[in-house]
């Protein structure tokens, strides 16, 4: 008599263990983000004012931009490239973990027009430290709409 209840206790724990594995993956489906870091902003909106700005013909569109995954050394030069197009041409600011950078000593931002419509814009880091990992965006706007590239770096050391 013993045997048949603890083999009832067995098919009971593992029919409660098949259906806590069964809640944990609906759960997991769930939660999991469909965002990712760097795509452009594209598709249908809700309202048609909406549609409209971000959908413009003439708004800002990056045409080209860095890689989205860079691994850097220490002490070396890095460099993002970001060009975009619209009408009116496009402003280019960048961001580094979500705030927006500025030149400086060992950072510098060169924008310059490639013809009426488009905008060329590089980041240059001389010499890269472990401070300059993390997630890089270039946003491109104008009066019509704005885009943006992210890509993510991170530094690895160079043995000599």
């Amino acid at each position: 008599m013993v045997l048949p209840k603890t083999l009832g206790f067995l098919l009971v724990c593992l029919a409660l263990v098949e259906l806590g594995a069964a809640r944990r993956g609906r759960t997991r489906s769930r939660t999991k983000s469909k965002v990712q870091i760097g795509l452009p902003i594209t598709g249908k909106y809700r309202d048609p004012e909406s549609d409209q700005y971000y959908n413009n013909n003439d708004g800002a569109k990056i045409l080209l931009a860095s890689h989205f995954d860079l691994e850097y050394v220490l002490g070396h030069k890095i460099a993002f490239l970001c060009i975009a197009k619209g009408s009116p041409r496009p402003h280019i600011t960048w961001f580094k973990d979500g705030t927006e950078i500025f030149a400086h000593h060992y950072l510098h931002i060169h924008e310059w027009p490639i013809d009426e419509d488009r905008v060329k814009s590089k980041i240059e880091i001389d010499p890269a430290t472990q401070m300059d990992a993390g997630v890089y965006e270039c946003t491109a706007d104008n009066m019509y709409s704005i885009d943006r590239r992210s890509f993510k770096t991170d530094f690895s050391i160079a043995f000599d």
